[in-house]
């Protein structure tokens, strides 16, 4: 496993279409039960390294109940993104995750996880990559469905604060999803 995060650490596959330069960010350990993909880094994220290091990470931990050291505790939580590097600025938000990334290193990572028993799907890239066709057509649904995916997947809107309105739309996303979510990992952390 070392071995493999130095190697991806050091990955420049895409470096010509990063605005920052590659500086890949991902955590893991083999005895992870709990992996979190999520889109890819922002510009805090890239200046610090630390995966989850801005307001999105914050709402992420409250969502999931735990405290900072047991998030980066990467014996507990992997963090692997779509796309591990920034991957520039769009008309509404950052870019998409660079598509090269998850190919190239996910089932390297996977090969390595053999403890894990939840992987938490963060916003629509890492669903539809995890979940194909058994993804439904909006994020909305899919995550509205969560229970189809259980107990392997549980997937997630993204945290972000540019999210508050999907948030206060769907109420029932704290009374139905973050009670499972919450409990899930209480049980395996």
């Amino acid at each position: 496993m070392e071995q493999l995060l130095q190697n991806i650490k050091q990955c420049r596959i895409c470096e010509a279409h990063l605005p920052l330069g590659a500086r890949p960010v991902v955590s893991a350990h083999p005895d992870a039960k709990i992996v979190i993909i999520g889109q890819a880094p922002g510009t805090k994220v890239h200046d610090s390294g630390i995966p989850w290091d801005d307001a999105s990470g914050n709402q992420l931990r409250k969502w999931l109940d735990v405290s900072v050291e047991d998030f980066y505790d990467a014996t507990k939580f992997a963090i692997i993104p779509m796309g591990f590097c920034y991957p520039g600025k769009g008309k509404s938000g950052d870019l998409p995750p660079r598509k090269e990334c998850a190919p190239e290193w996910h089932e390297l990572l996977f090969d390595e996880l053999k403890q894990v028993e939840l992987i938490l799907l963060i916003g629509a890239y890492a669903q539809k990559y995890y979940l194909g066709k058994s993804a439904k057509k909006t994020l909305t649904e899919t995550v509205k469905n969560y229970n189809d995916y259980l107990p392997r997947f549980l997937p997630l809107p993204h945290p972000s604060p540019r999210n508050r309105f999907w948030l206060i739309k769907n109420k029932w996303f704290d009374v139905e999803v973050l009670p499972t979510l919450q409990a899930r990992i209480k049980e395996l952390i």
